[in-house]
């Protein structure tokens, strides 16, 4: 009876776990909580709400504290099977493979096999038959398909980061399909970049150029495109104000917290766009773009028009560059006629260019401490006439 108890308290203690408790963040909903740390099956869904006392139309409360349909265990130092108690290879291969996926992702700082905790999903654990297997099959052999960008005229695709107005954009032409853009607007997160002063408001660069990037996203989504936002923010969609909020909660693709550094911030934008390069180019995708957006700070006296820059060591780059200087320069010549454009192209070595293995250009709206150019970043229509331009131009 004795070594009956002891075996029982030496299992219980072997095999004790916690669910994984986490804080309800400003914008979090269950969905997207969920989605973030993959578990997007019903069987996850139905045991988050039973782990909370939820209901399926309560909404999370700011601040709270939630169980995750997860249980934290004590890695043993032998295996999975062994620190969870359970005899299938396949199922713990799973489970592996879903905490090296959250550790990619940057969601967990440390594997189990280095310190941290191993996580076992409930749906990985308790529901494997239905939802688990799927996560371990093994890979087919045929060449892998591109599964963004395939649009048909008339279709009507939901991004959520153009916000509740603009979310819902209807395909109306698949000029740009099999296209695949990387927009990158300038600074975010910790750095505004430059700063200019307008009606007693600030105009910080990073807000005005990401206003800017959505726009030309959303319009290249319409033609067809693939479109990928580096630069990120979920609670600022496409703005309809002259003068926009200065914050700091940009994150980098896919929800990567953004460094104060400007050499490490570049570094995890180049390789955000490289790795994403690598599998679209893997799945057959032929072109590829970058493009960078900036707002230039210069004397409050200095007014100049939209500039370019293209690696030198890309004739491609090149033709872009001027491709898009072009259209830009046929369009003040249509609409501000006898005003002269002085924009310019030219070739620089700058890291987004250098180390972005698509082809990029890099781009200047003008100067954000100029009365005249301010106009061209707080006037809406302006933003809009911008993504437009753009548009036509990459469309060529």
């Amino acid at each position: 009876m004795r070594l009956l108890f002891v075996f029982l308290f030496f299992s219980q203690l072997c095999f004790s776990q916690d669910w994984v408790k986490i804080t309800a963040k400003k914008g979090d909903t269950r969905i997207l909580l969920l989605k973030k740390y993959k578990l997007t099956d019903q069987c996850s869904k139905v045991k988050f709400l039973s782990l909370n006392k939820m209901k399926a139309n309560d909404y999370l409360v700011f601040g709270k504290k939630y169980k995750l349909p997860v249980q934290s265990y004590k890695y043993n130092g032998k295996s999975i099977r062994t620190t969870i108690g359970i005899k299938g290879l396949e199922k713990a291969k799973a489970i592996q493979a879903w905490n090296e996926g959250l550790k990619s992702s940057r969601i967990k700082r440390k594997l189990y096999t280095k310190g941290g905790a191993l996580w076992v999903p409930h749906f990985l654990k308790s529901c494997f038959e239905k939802y688990g297997k799927s996560n371990t099959a093994k890979p087919k052999t045929s060449k892998p398909k591109l599964t963004q960008g395939i649009s048909t005229v008339g279709k009507t695709v939901t991004h959520v980061l153009f916000g509740a107005k603009y979310k819902n954009v209807k395909i109306v032409s698949n000029k740009l399909k099999g296209r695949i853009y990387y927009l990158v607007s300038g600074h975010g997160g910790p750095d505004p970049g430059a700063v200019g002063k307008r009606g007693g408001h600030s105009l910080c660069e990073d807000e005005y150029a990401y206003d800017i990037t959505l726009r030309l996203a959303r319009q290249l989504t319409e033609q067809g495109a693939t479109v990928y936002m580096i630069v990120r923010d979920k609670n600022d969609g496409i703005r309809d104000q002259a003068y926009l909020k200065c914050d700091k909660d940009e994150v980098c693709y896919p929800n990567l917290k953004i460094p104060i550094n400007q050499k490490k911030r570049l570094k995890q934008r180049v390789r955000a766009i490289n790795k994403l390069y690598n599998k679209n180019k893997k799945a057959g995708v032929k072109y590829q773009r970058v493009v960078v957006i900036h707002v230039d700070s210069r004397r409050s006296k200095d007014r100049v028009d939209m500039f370019f820059y293209y690696n030198k060591r890309s004739k491609l780059g090149k033709k872009l560059a001027n491709g898009m200087y072009g259209t830009v320069k046929s369009k003040y010549a249509k609409f501000q006629k006898g005003r002269g454009y002085k924009g310019t192209v030219k070739p620089r070595n700058l890291h987004m260019l250098r180390e972005s293995k698509p082809v990029g250009v890099y781009i200047e709206l003008g100067n954000i401490q100029n009365d005249k150019d301010q106009k061209r970043f707080t006037l809406v229509d302006n933003r809009d006439a911008i993504a437009t331009w753009f548009t036509e131009a990459l469309s060529k």
